[in-house]
């Protein structure tokens, strides 16, 4: 079940970077509301897709290496 959690929360951080890449407007919102004091620039949230993206990739690694 830990491991199924964990990979539940990996592949939630791709589908986020990669629609923070792909449709930064539609994400924009709701960075303003997480990024609170600071205002949300797409900037920010390309680069919040990058490394989400690259988070994935490294938890990626791993599972394949742990297993």
């Amino acid at each position: 079940m830990e491991t199924f959690l964990f990979c539940l929360v990996a592949q939630l951080n791709l589908v986020f970077g990669v629609a923070g890449l792909i449709w930064p407007d539609k994400l924009k919102p709701l960075f303003g509301l997480l990024m609170f004091p600071w205002p949300a620039s797409y900037r920010a949230i390309r680069l919040n897709g990058i490394v989400a993206i690259g988070a994935y990739l490294l938890v990626l690694g791993k599972l394949a290496v742990g297993h």
